[in-house]
């Protein structure tokens, strides 16, 4: 397996394929790099590099007990990128990935990143406040690390259906999409997965995202159930100088899965406009 290792010790698994210009994916929670398997396919078979990795705690990585946040999270997103030694990346995170890509260019800076792309995404910052009233209540991440903790299992089986919009009437259910959210968050680490909870809830990615200095493309599902766009895509594309927004109407949160035909072919076009927009 291709790692990376960390300043502490952890391994990062991580794909490395294809040649050209670097693609960079970062996956939600509690999920691994094989997310991305229908974007993977599609930009490699175009000319890219394509590259993601398994967050510490997720996957094939190293199944961590501490550092299950996002500072650490970014800075093992920046290891692999010196490792690999990338330059002019476009950088895509989908949910909690696209905290991490937030965090990594508030962090590291966007000398190593030509685009960024916020997928269904947390930031600027997923619980409710008192700078943050539009959020979700404390109480519902309390439910999930409370569900998490009693029957991980099931609870993987469970959040599925709204994940990918599938409680909806009328919706087109793939067991197929649910048993692979299901194995891959299996794969992953308890304690990490518990921790995560409170990494992309919590995180107030608000000064991060004010650093983007680089085509940034926010996308959001007007009927995400999981990360609601009032308080994240919204928002985000409001403090991004320059953001280019676009919403999906009736779309979920798991769009990339469920709907990645439309989300490639507008992923294409944003690349492909932005790269002769800097030419």
């Amino acid at each position: 397996m291709s790692l990376v290792k960390t300043k502490d010790g952890v391994e990062i698994y991580y794909k490395d394929w294809g040649k050209g210009q670097p693609i960079v994916f970062s996956h939600g929670w509690p999920l691994t790099a094989d997310d991305w398997d229908g974007q993977m396919l599609f930009f490699g078979q175009r000319g890219y590099r394509i590259i993601a990795h398994d967050r510490r705690g997720h996957g094939r990585s190293t199944q961590t007990w501490d550092g299950n946040e996002m500072d650490t999270y970014a800075d093992d997103l920046a290891a692999l990128t010196e490792k690999l030694e990338l330059r002019n990346a476009i950088h895509v995170g989908h949910s909690t990935g696209g905290g991490e890509v937030a965090r990594y260019i508030g962090r590291h800076g966007s000398g190593r990143v030509a685009m960024a792309v916020l997928i269904s995404a947390v930031p600027p910052l997923m619980v409710q406040t008192e700078k943050n009233p539009g959020g979700l209540p404390l109480s519902v991440f309390d439910g999930l690390r409370a569900e998490l903790a009693k029957n991980r299992a099931q609870f993987y089986k469970d959040i599925t259906l709204p994940f990918y919009g599938y409680n909806r009437p009328g919706a087109q259910i793939s067991e197929g999409i649910r048993e692979h959210w299901w194995l891959q968050g299996m794969l992953g680490g308890v304690k990490a997965h518990y921790d995560c909870i409170k990494a992309f809830s919590e995180t107030d990615f608000t000064e991060d995202l004010k650093k983007f200095d680089i085509p940034t493309l926010v996308m959001h599902g007007d009927d995400d159930q999981i990360v609601p766009i009032g308080a994240a895509g919204l928002m985000s594309a409001k403090i991004i100088k320059n953001a280019k927004l676009k919403v999906y109407p009736g779309f979920p949160h798991g769009m990339p899965a469920t709907n990645a035909d439309q989300i490639n072919a507008d992923l294409l076009a944003f690349f492909q406009q932005s790269k002769s927009a800097s030419a």
